[in-house]
């Protein structure tokens, strides 16, 4: 069985954002099994969390759950991401990170998934000739 690739992902783009001073952002879907977020803050059934060291106080961030405290209006509050419930990561300054689009694999038959990773980098688009601007760059890793 192979493990997914989506923890690893989000962990590097965590780690780049804090390394360069960015302030690293998740959008996750806040109705996703597992998920322990303040009501109040869900907005069209997502949840948009500032998860830079200095916000919240991070207990876990491994294969499985990104687990932290952060507080909310002053009240110091729980919260449990489990990683399918991701749907990206990235920097507020810039944009840059990840989107994840989890679609079911045609051929997989034991509804496990493939994630589809877009990666917003202005420089990408920048450096291809203008007749290649139509054609995405965007890779499918399974």
């Amino acid at each position: 069985m192979n493990t997914s690739t989506k923890p690893y992902f989000i962990r590097a783009i965590y780690e780049w954002a804090e390394d360069n001073g960015f302030t690293p952002h998740v959008l996750a879907d806040a109705f996703c099994d597992g998920i322990i977020v303040p009501d109040e803050h869900i907005k069209d059934g997502k949840i948009l969390l500032n998860i830079a060291q200095a916000a919240i106080q991070l207990d876990r961030m491994d294969n499985e759950r990104i687990a932290f405290t952060a507080r909310f209006n002053g009240v110091a509050t729980s919260i449990e991401l489990p990683i399918e419930s991701i749907k990206a990561i990235y920097a507020r300054e810039n944009g840059q990170g990840l989107l994840f689009d989890e679609t079911p694999s045609p051929d997989d038959q034991n509804s496990s998934s493939h994630i589809e990773t877009k990666v917003k980098d202005s420089a990408i688009d920048e450096t291809r000739p203008s007749s290649d601007k139509s054609r995405s760059h965007l890779k499918v890793i399974k």
